[in-house]
Parts: C-alpha cells; structure tokens; sequence
C-alpha cells in the first residue's frame, strides 16, 4: 500500500465504524483502530475478536472490516475472500458486493468480477461503478488480448521487499533515480499503524558506464526526515526538486504539504514548505511544468469532487507562479478529475499531462492514464491500457524527454507492496508478405512484378519468387496499394494500411490475377425474369470491373452474356444481347471509353465449364464438366437442375487485345 494513500484515508474518516451493539472489548479495540486508520493493526485485532464473538450479526459485521482492512492495505487476495464469506450471507450494506468485485478485478478474475459488478448495478441502479465496473472487465480482456506494444520490465537491483515507487529523474542524462521507498535505511524509525512499514523517504541510485544501478541510498538530512518523504519531481534544469512531506502523530494525521530543495552540488539545501493550505488539508504528489510556472498536485481540500459517499475525493489541482509566490490553487476538474481519486500526477515535457486513477474505467486498482489538449483547449484522457497498466496499482510514471521510456510503480504479480518497473515503446516495424495467386485455378505465380506505393509518395517494386511469394518493408501511418502485373493477365491489387496499428506487425495478403487467355465471369450480375435492365445488386460488380478496366488501360474486351437452355434459340439470343448492352452502357456511364468495350450475346451456345470454384460451391457438380442441356436434364433432381441452369446464366468478359492507346 502507498503510504500517502494510507495518510489521504485517515483523513477521510469522519464518523466511528463501531456498532452500537458491540459489546466484545476485542472488537471495541479493532474498531477503535480502525478508525484511526491503523488497518494493519487491526486485521488481527479483528481476527482475534471474530474467533470470541458467537453473536452471526457482529460476528458478519467484523468480517466485512477485516476485508476492509485488507481492500485499504491494498492485500487483494485477502479482501475477495473475505468479502466473498460476507456477501454469501447477505449482508445489508450493497457496498460489499461493489469491493468485492473490485477485489476480484484486482485479482484479474475479470469473468466473475463482471457478475458482481452486474449484481451491485441491479442493488444499487443509480450509482455508474456497476456499469462502469462491467465495461471495465470488458476492456480490460481486450486490452491482455491486444496488448500495445510497450515493454515492461521490473527494476529488480533497485527493489526492495518493502514499497518503491514513484520514480523520478534527477539529472539529464537519466542516469540518476530518485524514489520513495520504506525500506530499512529509511531515517525515521517510526512504523505506519497502516501500512506495517516504516515512514517513507527518498532515495537515488546511479548508472555506471556498464549501465549497471548502484545501490540505493537515501538522501541526508534535512531533505529526509523523522517525518515521510516522497514522491520527488525536478524542474528542467534539475536544481530545484518538489516533493511531499507527511506529518503523522499517534492516531492522528497533521496533513502533508509540498516542500522545495535547492541542489548544492551533491547536496540539497533550502528546504521549505510551499504552504499552499491549512494545516491538516492534503497537499501531496507534486508535478511541474516544463517551464517551471505551473505545479500540479493531489489534494481532497474543500472544492474537490464528492465521492458517491458524499466525502472529497482526491484530485488533480494546479496552481501558477508569479515569480515570487505562488497563486490560488485550482481544481483541474472533469474530464481529468471524477468521483473517484485522482493521484500521483507527472507532465511530460511534450505538454501531455499523465496521472492515475481508479475513477476512470481501468483494469484493476489505479490506472494509468495520459491526457492530451485538443485544439480547442479541452483535455482528452486516454487510458495507457497493458502492459503499462495491469489489475493491481499502477501509478508514478516519469519518461525521457524524447523517448518513449522510463519507468512506473506498480504492485503487479500478485503483491501487495509497489516495486519500480522499466518501459519502452520500440520502434514500430511492419511489414507485409504476400502471394500471388491465379484467379481461376489458384495456382500460385511466379515472376509477377509487384509495385509497393504508399500513400507517402515512395513507389517500390519486387519481383514474386517461384513459390509466388513477395514482401515488403512498411512504414507506420501509410495507406499502401499493392499491384501485381505480368504479362498474359490482368493486373491484380490489394490494399494495406499501418495507420492506427500501435503494435508492430507483420501483414498477410494475396494477391489474385486473372488470366486472359480465358473468359472471366463477373460475379454477382443480375436481372430479372425477362428482362435486360440491371438490378441494383449488380452495381457493386460493376463497379469493381470499371477499376479493372482503369487499371489496365490498354485493353479493349468484349461483355458476353449468356443464358440456360429453358427458351428457343432466337429468344435467348436477344435477351442475352441486350443484357450484354446493358453493362456495356453501365461501363460507359462510368467513364470507360466506348470503344473499349464490345457487347455479345451468347443465348445458351456456350455453356459452362465447372471450374475449382464452383466445385466447391456445388460439390455434386464435378470439376471440368460442360454443363449442357442433356447434362443438367439427367441429374433427375430438381434443386441440382435450377443451380446448373443458374451457373449457365452468367455475364463474362473476355480480353480481345492489350495494345489499346486511346485511339
């Protein structure tokens, strides 16, 4: 658990959680504790008290806060399963149903999350954590299916057993980490009541020329202290650091305030409290601006946004400098701010604004997320989905000013303490490799020249090899089209794209090329009964043989239709005729010159060859057989007979020459 959470939650204590019917002097002390925010403490306290109450109704009321001890210590595992032995005898308060599918959330047991999350919405309908807990689940499924490319790794020589997180970097180089960590060199001797750490404070570690991290050690005195101190952030030039100082006494929290330090050399001087509140209000988790002239912060101060409970949640302010002081601290609203908390704040250098929340739909605890300014000057939030974010606490990021690197905390792989990960986005690479492939018999083909041109203007080209097969280096962001030509056939076309792909890829196609040493049917064209006007369906075809034909400009073809054998000669002819007409006058509405295109009717004189395709769509039907009418009249049966006749029923075309020149 974050220390800083721990302080934030005793200050939201307003009212005593002890039942007026408790009569257990055990469990008059675990409530006690409770209330004073020592959660760590008083798991066993209520442990011990519910093994001597024989009392079902305190005895259930006690096991509901021994799982709000573990949901508050940030121990998952141990709060779904004490939630789960609550809800199974039904117990009063709704919000146990809500924490327990947070628990399960955070354990990534999205599936039976999602139905509690669907039982809190029908209990409590107008509260949106049931919704937003069921789409929750939803995208958090979808974002471990198609994770977004980053690479994540835990720091493990700058670990501890203990809590390390909110990284920082302390010079330009990135070759110094500060952190806060509670482990054992910490200055103060103290142990939070909540936590069952000691107060934390800052620490720093150095990359050698090996790229090797030095051991970490803990920043002197003043800057660390009997009192916590954390959550560090530097300005641009790294001489001047920000980071929180939190005063605790004996069940009671003094608040937290944003101190600064000076950078003396190796040593930090001048440390002073900002004093932008009260005492006892929380001023925590400070970022900077590039500049230097704005620090953004977390506080629950009178203005924040109200939690369903009706308490101030943690948000985002921000407050500008004049120079000399600070002015009137803002509260950076909605979208960024929700009823939910807002915490540990960081801007990068490129003006985008990154924090965590667990208000935002997200994958477990506290989310990542990144916040962008639209045109219009109104933030656009986005989560940073997975791998940065995970089902636990992830929060505290820092990146390079120029790289899409740098590192996070996060309490991922089943812990409960926070640890310090790495991150990087690779480059992205694409590329595509495809096959080309004859139309008709599928075959594959070799030699076709294969031209790459991207919508970035650079045209390239390759040859298909003899297993048909071709590939390409892509770029990110590019439209790309295809085209596969030889001679002796038709050029073929496929189409790609990387834009909106975040993840690198390697893309599949194929490419088709129709041979022109034999007629090729259009597909799909259709009239009815007695008629020769094209119906509407037909267009789609239509319109891919007019790009066809602008593809391959110098061919001129002829339109031969072709009907079944279930009318005289005479009839078929000139219906078939004026079919043919009909696409050839489509065509030259479309733009294709008139004398490119020939229009033949064929009545039933040319009936069908069974080819591949058709084999498989009429397996009774046998691959190179002619589908005559005595043929189709001896299958007997009379569905096989009406799918031969409709094969015969057909609109192909046919190459006449290549050497068309507009003329």
């Amino acid at each position: 658990m974050k220390p800083f959470a721990y302080l934030f939650i005793l200050l939201l204590i307003t009212a005593s959680s002890f039942p007026a019917s408790a009569q257990n002097k055990k469990a008059v002390k675990a409530y006690a504790t409770f209330d004073a925010g020592e959660y760590h403490i008083a798991i066993d306290q209520f442990k011990d008290a519910y093994q001597k109450t024989t009392d079902k109704k305190e005895k259930l009321h006690m096991a509901f806060y021994i799982a709000e001890c573990f949901r508050l210590t940030d121990n998952a595992p141990q709060a779904a399963l004490w939630y789960g032995k609550v809800i199974a005898k039904d117990y009063e308060n709704p919000l146990s149903v809500l924490y327990y599918a947070d628990a399960l959330k955070m354990n990534q047991n999205y599936e039976e999350a999602k139905a509690q999350y669907q039982r809190y919405k029908e209990l409590v309908p107008d509260d949106p954590r049931g919704s937003d807990g069921i789409l929750s689940c939803d995208f958090s499924l979808q974002w471990i299916e198609q994770p977004n490319g980053y690479v994540v790794e835990e720091m493990k020589f700058i670990n501890s057993k203990y809590s390390d997180y909110s990284p920082a970097y302390a010079r330009s180089d990135y070759q110094e980490l500060y952190f806060t960590s509670s482990r054992d060199e910490t200055t103060g001797n103290a142990e939070h009541g909540g936590t069952g750490q000691q107060f934390s404070d800052i620490f720093f570690s150095t990359m050698d020329k090996k790229g090797k991290w030095s051991t970490p050690l803990p920043l002197a005195e003043p800057l660390n202290s009997e009192a916590e101190e954390g959550t560090p952030v530097f300005t641009a030039d790294y001489n001047t650091m920000f980071f929180t100082r939190c005063n605790v006494s004996k069940r009671k929290a003094l608040g937290c305030e944003i101190y600064t330090a000076k950078r003396d050399g190796d040593k930090w001087s001048d440390v002073e409290s900002l004093s932008l509140s009260e005492d006892s209000v929380i001023i925590a988790h400070p970022a900077v601006s590039p500049d230097g002239s704005t620090l953004y912060f977390v506080s629950d101060m009178d203005g924040s946004m109200k939690s369903p409970e009706g308490k101030n949640s943690k948000d985002i302010w921000m407050v500008t400098s004049s120079g000399s002081s600070w002015g009137e601290p803002v509260n950076m609203g909605a979208p960024i701010n929700t009823p939910g908390d807002e915490v540990f704040p960081y801007m990068h250098a490129d003006g985008s604004l990154y924090f965590s929340s667990d208000g935002h739909i997200g994958m477990g605890g506290l989310d990542i997320f990144k916040a962008v300014k639209t045109e219009g000057g109104q933030w656009q939030v986005e989560n940073m989905k997975h791998p940065i974010n995970s089902a636990a606490d992830d929060f505290g990021i820092v990146f390079e000013k120029e790289v899409e690197s740098g590192y996070f905390s996060s309490s991922r792989k089943g812990k409960t303490l926070d640890d310090i990960y790495s991150f990087i986005l690779p480059p992205l690479r694409f590329s595509i490799v495809g096959v080309v492939k004859n139309e008709r018999t599928d075959e594959i083909i070799p030699d076709a020249v294969i031209k790459s041109i991207g919508s970035d203007g650079i045209t390239l080209d390759t040859k298909s090899g003899r297993d048909g097969l071709f590939r390409f280096t892509l770029k990110p962001g590019t439209d790309y089209v295809f085209i596969a030509e030889k001679p002796g056939f038709l050029k073929g076309k496929e189409r790609e794209s990387t834009k909106g792909v975040s993840q690198s890829t390697e893309f599949k196609t194929e490419i088709y090329m129709a041979s022109i040493e034999t007629p090729i049917e259009v597909e799909n064209i259709f009239f009815d009964l007695d008629k020769a006007e094209l119906r509407p369906e037909s267009m789609v075809s239509l319109d891919k043989l007019v790009e066809t034909l602008n593809d391959n400009p110098n061919i001129v073809i002829e339109l031969g239709s072709h009907t079944d054998s279930r009318a005289s000669d005479a009839y078929n002819n000139d219906l078939s005729r004026r079919r043919a007409q009909s696409v050839v006058n489509y065509l030259i509405e479309k733009g294709i010159a008139r004398d490119r295109l020939v229009a033949k009717g064929y009545g039933e004189t040319v009936p069908k060859t069974v080819d591949k395709k058709d084999h498989a769509a009429y397996s009774f039907l046998t691959e190179g057989t002619v589908l005559t009418e005595a043929y189709i009249n001896g299958l007997g049966d009379d569905d096989r007979m009406e799918m031969a006749h409709f094969l015969n029923r057909r609109t192909e075309f046919k190459v006449l020459r290549t050497d068309y020149n507009g003329q």
